[in-house]
């Protein structure tokens, strides 16, 4: 896939990662990120959109040759988040940046589920353990009165130091939670058994209205939906209550995203709540619903 000229002017870059630009590899997960970024890419040069594809810490490119920078699948930033935060000062003086760099830096820490919360949006129960806090996690499973939780950085992607907590096992991760809150800040949540029984649930909404879903579940022993872990993805039709509910979280945000990815599971109660809301580089499987990328590529062209 042609990559950028370095004489040339964009009106659309889509941000990629180094791994991504040329790869080696040609198993099915990268043929997919492939196929993403060319479904969007044909969508967006029908309208005769100039489209260069990138990695974001390119620093050979131009930012100023560009209209739009767009987020795709940036999915080291999380490993280098002070790097990120650095470029994103630095480019969003240069070009406009897709989601906006405000909405960017919110979703980047999850620390927006909070702030979701108090807007009236169901999360899962969740206690935030700030860096440094001097606590255990026994201590911390006493004091939630949790038998069974996930813990996982308040800045993370992709499964990172995500951790199924029991009675059992909860001593032996005292060590590895003790170096990471040392360092960044966590988050602690009951397990929810639906994860494993119902799935999570992808609701796309693309300037405000919902697209379309996709669900993913975990392979069997697992409660990570991830494909890294062996997670698969199916098609999935929503209740209407889900689709409202999913355009009900994007709208909370300020400004509005262009795209956004609402992830669903259902709690004890079997309520829908807010596991997660992508605002910076979602997959959001166009694979499946390639009408999707038209969706969001004309509103990307009536934006310019």
């Amino acid at each position: 896939m042609k990559t950028f000229n370095p004489m040339e002017q964009y009106d659309i870059t889509l941000l990629t990662e180094s791994r991504y630009v040329t790869p080696s590899s040609s198993d099915e997960y990268v043929q997919n990120i492939l196929l993403e970024d060319l479904i969007l890419r044909t969508a967006l040069e029908k309208h005769r959109l100039r489209v260069a594809r990138i990695d974001w810490a390119d620093k050979n490119f131009d930012w100023s040759s560009t209209r739009i920078a767009l987020f795709r699948t940036t999915w080291d930033y999380f490993h280098r988040f002070s790097e990120f935060l650095q470029w994103l000062d630095v480019v969003s003086k240069q070009t406009r940046l897709i989601n906006p760099i405000e909405l960017i830096r919110w979703n980047a820490d999850k620390h927006y589920l909070r702030d979701l919360q108090e807007k009236g949006i169901s999360i899962p129960p969740t206690r935030f353990i700030e860096r440094g806090e001097r606590v255990t996690l026994k201590d911390l499973h006493a004091e939630m009165n949790w038998k069974e939780s996930v813990l996982k950085p308040t800045v993370s992607g992709g499964g990172r130091h995500t951790y199924k907590l029991h009675a059992e096992n909860v001593t032996e991760h005292e060590e590895i939670f003790r170096s990471l809150i040392s360092n960044e800040a966590m988050m602690l949540q009951p397990y929810l058994n639906s994860v494993e029984t119902k799935g999570e649930i992808a609701l796309m909404v693309i300037g405000g209205k919902y697209t379309h879903a996709v669900l993913k579940r975990a392979k069997p022993g697992d409660f990570r939906v991830q494909d890294d872990f062996g997670g698969t993805v199916h098609h999935y039709k929503p209740s209407q209550a889900e689709m409202q509910f999913a355009e009900e979280v994007v709208a909370q945000c300020d400004p509005l995203p262009a795209y956004a990815r609402v992830d669903l599971i259902f709690d004890d109660q079997s309520q829908s709540v807010v596991s997660e809301l992508e605002l910076i580089e979602p997959e959001l499987w166009f694979r499946f619903y390639p009408s999707a990328a038209e969706v969001l590529a004309d509103a990307i062209a009536k934006n310019l």
